[in-house]
């Protein structure tokens, strides 16, 4: 492990990190919609109370000293929470629709993205060591998550593919990001951000597939418990894999920006 990893502020990369990511991205979809449909609380309401959950964690993250697994994961969950329930918002009462909150939020993604290879000269993956870093990471995050909500929607509803077909579609292209790691020379960044977005519809449409009604192609499973189930296997993997860093440098510190 190279000494920048021990101040890193994000997990490694790894095949548990993409697993714990689907987990997150398919209890956010579930526990989006317990709050704005099972609980009627609505997506303006909903996405209100997952922003303020989101504002909350993001703030443990960003003041913690090191990478610690709660923190990170819960902002992710957060961020799942949030563009479900802002991407509903954006799509139906707002009245967009899938097409044109996919196309906008995709450019929203690629806006952040170059404006950080201009700010810093790079896009990091998991060397998050400086707070423009730390900044940037978690706006494309939240913005790439609301994106793979509305990619979900659009596939399965717009395009008509259906959640089960749309699961297996995103799963698809999600390992062809796989093998252009392996095999080809594309800068590794835009993998990485590739599949994030990717995971976030996948997550999406398997939320869907089990709880919307049979007759919309769904288990009919309950939201609630669906996402108490969903978030204890992802405490699960965590508690079960090596996501955590070393702790070989004690109190760790971010490198200022103008280090960077």
């Amino acid at each position: 492990m190279k000494h920048g990893d021990w101040f890193s502020k994000v997990p490694q990369v790894t095949f548990a990190f993409w697993v714990v990511k689907i987990l997150a991205t398919t209890v956010g979809e579930t526990g989006g919609d317990a709050l704005s449909m099972t609980l009627q609380l609505g997506y303006a309401v909903s996405s209100l109370i997952f922003l303020g959950f989101f504002l909350v964690t993001v703030t443990a993250q960003v003041l913690s000293r090191r990478y610690h697994p709660v923190f990170y994961w819960a902002v992710v969950v957060a961020t799942t929470t949030v563009g479900t329930t802002t991407s509903d918002y954006l799509d139906r009462t707002l009245g967009l629709g899938y097409t044109k909150s996919s196309i906008l939020l995709f450019a929203a993604v690629l806006a952040v993205l170059a404006a950080w290879r201009f700010s810093t000269g790079h896009i990091a993956v998991d060397q998050i060591t400086s707070r423009t870093d730390e900044t940037f990471y978690w706006v494309t995050i939240l913005l790439s998550n609301t994106l793979g909500t509305a990619l979900g929607d659009f596939l399965a509803d717009t395009a008509g593919v259906g959640f089960e077909r749309g699961a297996l579609v995103f799963a698809a292209l999600i390992a062809l990001v796989a093998l252009a790691h392996l095999f080809t020379p594309i800068p590794k960044p835009l993998l990485f951000w590739a599949a994030y977005v990717l995971t976030r519809p996948l997550g999406a449409t398997l939320g869907d597939t089990l709880t919307k009604p049979h007759a919309d192609g769904g288990l009919a499973l309950g939201r609630i418990w669906s996402s108490l189930v969903i978030g204890a296997a992802m405490v699960a993997v965590i508690a079960l894999t090596s996501l955590r860093r070393p702790a070989r440098v004690p109190e760790p510190q971010l490198i200022p920006d103008e280090a960077a």
